[in-house]
C-alpha cells in the first residue's frame, strides 16, 4: 500500500516526440494504419468479452484474472501506439508494432498497475454510473462515446493542426504536443477505469506533457 509520501500512478501514459517528422507523411497515415484498424476491430470485440468475464470474476472473487488483465492492457497499449502514430497525436513516424506487449522502445507507452484486489460494490456501478461525467468529456475529446481516436473530436482536430504546422514550419509546436498527450492521457485513464482495471477514479485534471506528473496519492 502506498503511503502519503509515495507517488502512486495506477495508469501511466508516456510519449516522446520525434525530433524530426516527415512534412507530408501524415497525409497518408490513414492509409498506412488500415491493417492495424482491421486487427483492432477484432481485438476490441475480444476486449469487451474479456471485460464482461472480468466483471463476474471481480464480483465473486474481488480479482481481475491476471491473464485477462494483461490481454486488455495489451489492447489499450496497441490502440495508444496506433493513435500516437496516426491522428491521435501524429507524434512519431515510427510504424507501430503489431504487438500486445509493452514495447519499451516505442515512443508511446502505457502501463497500468495490476490491482491485487478490486471492490465488488464499485464493479456494479463504476463502468456506467460513476463514469458518466467522464464519458461526456471523453465524447468531446474523441468525437463519440467510445475510447478510440479515429472518429474525430478535439484530439483529432488538434493533431491535424499539428500536422499542418509540421508541413509548413517543420516543427511540431511543443505546447500543442503537451496538450494533445494530456487529452489522450485523460481518455486512457477513463478507459482503464471503465474497463474495471482499476478502482482509482480518474481525476478531473488535464495533466499535460509526455511524462506523468509526480504527484502524491494514496491508493
Amino acid at each position: 500500500m502506498a503511503t502519503p509520501s509515495t507517488p502512486y500512478v495506477p495508469v501511466a501514459v508516456t510519449a516522446e516526440l520525434d525530433e524530426r517528422l516527415s512534412r507530408w507523411l501524415w497525409l497518408v497515415k490513414w492509409l498506412l494504419v488500415i491493417p492495424h484498424w482491421i486487427v483492432l476491430i477484432f481485438l476490441w470485440i475480444a476486449f469487451f468479452v474479456v471485460t464482461v468475464i472480468a466483471f463476474f470474476a471481480i464480483l465473486f472473487t474481488e480479482h481481475f484474472p491476471r491473464g485477462l488483465f494483461d490481454f486488455n492492457l495489451g489492447v489499450l497499449r496497441w490502440s495508444w501506439r496506433v493513435s500516437y502514430y496516426s491522428y491521435g497525436a501524429l507524434g512519431t513516424d515510427r510504424y507501430p508494432p503489431f504487438s500486445l506487449g509493452p514495447e519499451p522502445g516505442y515512443p508511446a507507452r502505457l502501463d497500468i498497475a495490476y490491482p491485487e484486489r478490486l471492490s465488488r460494490s464499485q464493479v456494479l456501478v463504476k463502468w456506467w454510473l460513476l463514469a458518466i461525467p467522464h464519458y461526456l468529456i471523453v465524447a468531446f475529446f474523441t468525437g463519440g462515446m467510445q475510447v478510440h481516436w479515429w472518429s474525430g473530436g478535439l484530439i483529432t482536430l488538434l493533431a491535424l493542426i499539428a500536422g499542418f504546422a509540421v508541413a509548413f514550419t517543420e516543427r511540431y509546436p511543443r505546447d500543442l504536443f503537451a496538450l494533445i498527450v494530456g487529452l489522450n492521457r485523460w481518455v486512457l485513464r477513463v478507459a482503464a477505469y471503465a474497463s474495471l482495471m482499476t478502482d482509482a477514479y480518474p481525476p478531473f485534471r488535464l495533466d499535460q506533457g509526455g511524462h506523468e506528473p509526480i504527484v502524491d496519492a494514496v491508493r
